[in-house]
C-alpha cells in the first residue's frame, strides 16, 4: 500500500463555489496534479464519494450550527485540511449577516417563510476546527493552489504569505492607487494574489484578510497624508474583515493623538 496515491476529497459549505471553479479552470497543470492524487469525493464534478480520504479541501463559511458537526467529521478523517478561499479562511462576505438579528435577517430575505430556515453566526472554518493551510482570496489564486498542493504532497511546510499587497505592487512597479485618489486596503491586506486588482486599475478590497501585524499608526498617517479619514477606510472593511481584531485596533489607532508622520512603513504590512 506504500504506493497508494493520497486520497483527496473536496467539500463545500456556504459559498458561491467560485474557488472550486477556479481550480477546475487551471487546465493542464491540474491534470498533472491529478496524476499524483486520487479524488474520492467532489460533488462539483463527480457523483461517486468516499469517506476515506487523506486531504480535505473545504470551501465555504459556517453559517448554521448544524454545519459544525459535519465539519468536525471531515476534520477527524483528514490528515490535512485545507481551507479554500476567503469564505473558508475569514468568513467571506457572508459575515455581514452578523450585523443583523437572526429573526430580522430571515424576515428580510425570506419574508413569512423565514422560520423554515436555519441560520447562525457566520464564521470561518478555523472557528470550529484546526485548519492546516488556509488559501486566501475571493476567488483563490490558481498558482497558489498548485503551490500549496505541491507542498502537501511533498510533505513540506507551506508558508502562508504575510506581507502586504503593497509589497507585490512595488515588485511589479504599479502606481499606488492612493496617488490616483482612491482608497485601497492593499497596505494592510495579506499578499499572494500578485496584486491582481491593482494590475487591472482597481483598488484592493481586502479579500485575503489582514496581515498578522499591520502597522496601524503609520496606516492612519498615510490616510491623513492623502486627505482620508479612518472612518472612510473602515467602511471598506465591511466586505471581508469587519470582525478582524486588527480592524478594531485600527479604530483605536485613529483615536490616538497625532504624531510625527511616517509615510511608507505600513506599505509593507508589519509593524515589527
Amino acid at each position: 500500500m506504500a504506493d497508494r496515491k493520497p486520497r483527496v476529497a473536496v467539500f463545500d459549505f456556504t459559498c458561491c463555489e467560485g474557488c472550486q471553479l477556479t481550480v477546475l479552470g487551471i487546465g493542464e497543470p491540474l491534470m498533472e496534479l491529478l496524476d499524483h492524487v486520487e479524488v474520492v469525493a467532489w460533488r462539483e464534478v463527480m457523483s461517486e464519494r468516499s469517506d476515506e480520504f487523506d486531504i480535505a479541501i473545504v470551501e465555504g463559511a459556517i453559517t448554521r450550527d448544524c454545519d459544525a458537526p459535519r465539519l468536525r467529521r471531515i476534520r477527524e478523517r483528514a490528515k490535512t485540511l485545507i481551507a479554500l478561499g476567503s469564505c473558508a479562511t475569514i468568513g467571506g462576505p457572508h459575515v455581514s449577516a452578523n450585523n443583523f438579528e437572526r429573526a430580522e435577517m430571515l424576515d428580510l430575505v425570506y419574508g413569512e417563510h423565514g422560520r423554515q430556515f436555519e441560520t447562525g453566526e457566520v464564521r470561518p472554518l478555523s472557528a470550529e476546527v484546526h485548519v492546516d493551510i488556509p488559501i486566501h482570496g475571493c476567488p483563490i489564486d490558481a498558482n497558489e493552489f498548485l503551490d500549496v498542493m505541491k507542498h502537501v504532497l511533498l510533505g513540506r511546510p507551506y508558508r502562508v504569505p504575510n506581507e502586504a499587497v503593497c509589497h507585490e505592487c512595488k515588485l511589479n512597479g504599479y502606481e499606488c492607487v492612493y496617488d490616483k485618489g482612491m482608497i485601497c486596503l492593499g497596505p494592510v491586506t495579506r499578499c499572494g494574489c500578485n496584486a491582481i486588482c491593482i494590475s487591472r486599475g482597481h483598488r484592493c478590497f481586502g479579500c485575503r484578510g489582514l496581515v498578522d501585524d499591520p502597522n496601524l499608526n503609520a496606516a492612519r498617517d498615510v490616510l491623513e497624508e492623502h486627505g482620508h479619514t479612518i472612518e472612510e477606510v473602515l467602511g471598506m472593511f465591511q466586505i471581508y474583515a469587519q470582525r478582524a481584531p486588527q480592524v478594531r485596533k485600527l479604530v483605536e489607532a485613529g483615536r490616538q493623538p497625532k504624531r510625527t508622520k511616517v509615510a511608507e512603513p505600513w506599505r509593507f504590512g508589519s509593524s515589527s
